[in-house]
């Protein structure tokens, strides 16, 4: 059968020329190379669409201009995850071609040794604590490695297959797109048409292209000529248009279907149905052969020849001849490595999905019988997965645990919360008990990584589910370390049910047990007991910390520290010093929990005080420390980020903490993306009035999954009722709000006395339009608001804590909007002086906190009031002040108050609005022209980021609240 390859690049041509001229790889005339423009490149396209050849290419080309070029493949290991795979390859490929320079950096990085391909076999010996690898010395030993190769000539580095790549490995890419080394460019391949909504690569993507130097390259299908003369070169003999006709319909522009559909018509067989195409090679080979590349797709999509040989019963001579066959037939690639890999990823799933049940798990078991007794090296995570599909349960549970052990150990919790979680499931499903695992002490170590992954919630099902599983005689120790455990993961998440009761009953239960374990307990007790309880919890910090100290356990201090910072009242001591101290206590060593958790408590801190500018960069530590310990969704960082977010809304900038919250491609725990979700809509719906209904009523169900989320969409949809003056709907909405947060924090918390006020603002727009009767009517729902905001303030006002500056401006702002309502409703109206009075008393505190869009708001409310109270000139001053405000908040609902209120801005002379710069002209024609965010950036080769930049400065300097009105007013003034 002839080749169905060609050694042409055919119908690329253009797309190697963009990739070469981006990273700056052809030279351009004679001497003078292109400057590049990005440092990264992310090759996206449909499986089969020719990713790998392009990047062949590019690496040819690379190699062409006097570059070095390595490369590492991410895997299909279905659940197995193996973390930094292709790091280990590119690792292992730098250690055989530049041993001087690889000794070099592990001389320095001697942990990355750990990631060099021959350490990541199975031993006798399970990651220990202090074996761990803290992520940020991997990053830094990984750039290292390619900034030394880069100083012997440029660097590509090509990364394939990323949808298939581990969390670690995407974080990994995250790094080394966000810190550019000297010479080192990167191209990364991945499937589009494999990226669902959930998939973790699709947020990631969307993340990658917001950095400065990365670009995307799509691979579209080719064009029906290019098709055609990639069919002439597979079939150099004469097809007939039908058959022309038959190929380019059925390959849809895909190089892989075409070479396939190709095969199939040299032989005369054009199979009807896309799998019939992918198995006919198979179909032509002889029997030993087929059996062959039958083991290589159970195998996965790489396999070594030792591992090959170890498995099959055939001789080394047949073998060899099979897999030559193999090879020769286009079925299978042979790589310098030693291993081989179907040409095609989906020709391999094609085959594996052909196998008969029996058959798939007869050859699943080979292999676990050939890694397991030691006649061939491999990882406990790929053991794992062939011991599951053979349904060889005791070998699955064992070599889960250890690939999880081995995730944890180079800072990959999702991974290893997964592999936990299968053995988990393994023993609760196996026909008889596994007796030789410690469950309990498994089901612990899976919260312990599912936590640090962000998954608290279903690590508080995992340990309440081992709870009761345990018998009636089960060990208080067994008992105390599991409600030990399970306490303090409901600290971590709002629920009903109590931490303090199950901190209780685990100290009660390990009075007599390890001193660890009842430090542990206590330190718990002490947190779950917080400052609401701020006396009993420091007796029992300390009396934790006594045991810990008096036994030598340095890490329990260390969080004892942590917690006593924030409960000493009478030391005269800094919260901030403490807090400050107790972080740099646990990074001195090397506990990052306890260092996260001390950094987060401190931008609290900060932020309750209104010191937004020292909280933010406290948030963005948090944040920084997380990253780098691999902890980045666990919950400190995850809130710090939501917190960041709410900071930067207060500053104005809006932008920013949207952004900050568009965690595409993160792939963040289910609770924290719709928490985030919703304070997006707070800004968009809340702040800046756009119409988006269907969205909340999207978040309308996870209101009771967090009671900020609750919170955040709650208020938005008040805003949005108040803007209309629908009191009505406020009402609902806020006793809405209320049946959703109550039950998972208590009934007076802080927020409610915002919420109240919001709806006793939207009874004041709805008054003027009212009745008489209506008002009447009216009184008792506002009275009803009024007294909830009272109880809030009466509950709080023993703790002096919690009188912050927000606090302030809210009940600032709750006296003033309930004089608004009483004199626009005419109950019992205040006087002018009065009313006017407590609205700049609302302005006062707002200003105070620093909260630009409350300070714009109130500007709106108090210069409506001082028109209404005769003060035209105060009103004018004021109204400007919040109009310029809203138009740089690009809020619709605050210029449209201020419209409705009968505001005007002050006439402003042709000489004083600002001059658009060339660019600026360049976008405001093309917005004038309907042009989206996107359209022009692709247009003006710039990033949509920088449009939206551009667009918010035309606005402000048309003074226009949006991009239509821009359009009419550039239409006027003739600039376009």
């Amino acid at each position: 059968m002839p080749a169905l390859r060609t050694t042409d690049l055919i119908g690329r041509d253009a797309e190697l020329e963009q990739l070469t001229a981006q990273l700056g790889i052809r030279t351009s005339g004679a001497d003078h190379p292109h400057e590049a423009t990005a440092r990264a490149v992310l090759v996206a396209g449909d499986a089969g669409v020719g990713k790998t050849r392009v990047l062949m290419a590019l690496r040819d080309a690379a190699l062409d201009a006097g570059w070095q070029v390595v490369a590492g493949h991410c895997l299909d290991l279905a659940d197995s995850s193996l973390p930094y795979l292709p790091f280990s390859e590119i690792l292992g490929r730098v250690m055989a071609d530049l041993p001087d320079v690889a000794g070099r950096v592990l001389d320095v990085h001697p942990t990355l040794a750990r990631l060099q391909p021959g350490r990541r076999i199975r031993s006798s010996e399970t990651a220990s604590g202090d074996q761990a690898l803290d992520r940020g010395n991997v990053y830094d030993a990984v750039g290292d490695l390619l900034s030394a190769v880069a100083e012997q000539a440029p660097l590509l580095v090509l990364v394939e297959d990323a949808h298939w790549a581990d969390e670690s490995t995407r974080d990994m890419l995250s790094f080394l797109f966000s810190r550019p080394l000297p010479g080192v460019s990167l191209a990364v391949s991945y499937r589009a048409d494999d990226l669902h909504r959930r998939h973790p690569l699709r947020r990631q993507v969307a993340e990658w292209m917001r950095l400065r130097g990365v670009d995307r390259l799509q691979l579209e299908p080719l064009a029906e000529d290019a098709v055609r003369r990639l069919v002439r070169a597979l079939h150099p003999t004469t097809l007939s248009e039908a058959e022309y006709v038959s190929i380019v319909d059925r390959a849809e522009g895909n190089p892989f279907f075409i070479e396939e559909l190709v095969g199939a018509t040299w032989s005369g067989q054009v199979p009807g149905e896309l799998a019939d195409v992918l198995l006919v090679h198979l179909d032509r080979l002889d029997e030993t052969t087929r059996q062959v590349v039958r083991l290589v797709s159970v195998a996965g999509r790489q396999v070594s020849h030792a591992l090959l040989a170890a498995v099959s019963d055939l001789g080394s001579t047949e073998l060899e001849s099979a897999l030559r066959a193999a090879v020769d037939a286009h079925v299978l690639v042979a790589s310098r490595g030693g291993t081989y890999a179907f040409r095609h990823a989906l020709l391999g799933e094609a085959v594996y999905d052909d196998l008969l049940p029996g058959e798939r798990m007869r050859l699943h078991a080979d292999f676990v019988a050939a890694l397991g007794e030691g006649r061939a090296v491999g990882t406990a995570a790929e053991l794992a997965q062939h011991a599951r599909r053979a349904d060889d349960r005791p070998v699955a549970i064992r070599a889960s645990i250890e690939a999880g052990e081995e995730a944890l150990a180079v800072g990959g919790p999702s991974e290893a919360s997964t592999h936990f979680l299968d053995a988990l499931e393994l023993i609760d499903t196996a026909r008889t008990p596994v007796t030789d695992v410690d469950v309990h002490a498994l089901a612990r170590r899976c919260a312990e990584a599912l936590i640090a992954a962000g998954r608290v919630p279903k690590a508080v099902k995992v340990l309440r589910a081992r709870l009761a599983t345990l018998p009636p005689g089960a060990s208080d120790v067994d008992r105390g370390q599991l409600l030990t455990a399970l306490a303090s993961a409901l600290l971590l998440t709002d629920t009903t049910d109590s931490p303090r009761e199950a901190a209780e009953e685990a100290v009660a239960l390990l009075q007599d047990g390890p001193p660890k374990l009842l430090a542990r307990a206590l330190l718990v007790l002490a947190q779950s007991l917080g400052s609401w309880h701020g006396d009993e919890a420091r007796s029992v910090a300390l009396q934790a910390l006594e045991l810990a100290e008096r036994h030598d356990l340095q890490s329990l201090a260390v969080e004892l520290h942590t917690t006593i910072a924030g409960l000493d009242p009478t030391s005269g001591s800094s919260p901030v010093a403490g807090w400050r101290a107790a972080a740099d206590r646990a990074r001195r060593a090397g506990l990052i929990e306890p260092e996260l958790r001390a950094l987060y408590l401190l931008g609290r801190l900060h932020h309750d005080e209104g010191d937004l500018g020292a909280a933010v960069a406290v948030y963005r530590e948090v944040i920084a420390r997380s990253e780098v310990g691999g902890l980045t969704w666990s919950p400190y960082p995850a809130e710090a980020r939501l917190l960041l977010a709410v900071a930067l809304t207060h500053q104005g900038l809006l932008d920013d903490a949207w952004e900050l919250l568009d965690v595409s491609g993160q792939n963040p725990p289910m609770v924290f993306e719709w928490l985030y979700f919703a304070h997006q809509m707070l800004i968009t719906i809340g702040i800046r009035g756009e119409a988006k209904p269907k969205a909340l009523e999207r978040l309308r169900d996870y209101w009771g999954t967090d009671g900020l989320t609750a919170i955040s969409a709650g208020t938005a949809e008040l805003l949005r009722a108040a803007a209309a003056g629908d009191a009505a709907t406020a009402v609902s909405v806020y006793d809405d709000v209320l049946a959703a947060v109550v039950p998972l924090w208590h009934e007076w918390f802080q927020a409610r006395m915002r919420l109240a006020t919001i709806a006793v603002s939207a009874f004041a727009a709805a008054a003027p339009h009212q009745s008489a009767e209506e008002r009447e009517a009216s009184a008792a729902v506002v009275d009803r608001m009024m007294a909830d905001g009272a109880r809030v303030i009466d509950f709080y006002a023993p703790y002096d804590g919690s009188h912050g500056p927000e606090y302030r401006m809210w009940v600032a702002r709750r006296t003033a909007e309930h004089l608004r309502w009483r004199w626009l409703a005419q109950v019992d109206p205040p006087s002018s002086d009065e009313l006017v009075e407590a609205w700049r008393a609302a302005e006062d505190t707002a200003v105070a906190y620093g909260s630009v869009p409350e300070v714009a708001q109130v500007r709106v409310r108090l210069s409506g009031v001082l028109r209404a109270t005769g003060d035209a000139a105060a009103a004018r001053a004021v109204g400007d002040q919040a109009r310029e405000a809203a138009h740089a908040l690009r809020s619709r609902a605050l210029l449209a108050e201020l419209t409705a209120q009968g505001s005007a801005p002050a006439p402003v002379a042709v000489s004083e609005v600002a001059a658009l710069t060339p660019r600026e002209s360049e976008i405001l024609a093309l917005v004038a022209e309907g042009r989206s965010n996107g359209e022009i950036g692709k247009q003006l080769f710039i990033s949509t980021k920088t449009v939206s930049v551009h667009v918010s400065n035309i606005l402000a300097k048309l003074d226009a609240a949006s991009r239509t009105e821009a359009a009419a007013v550039a239409r006027r003034r003739g600039l376009v």
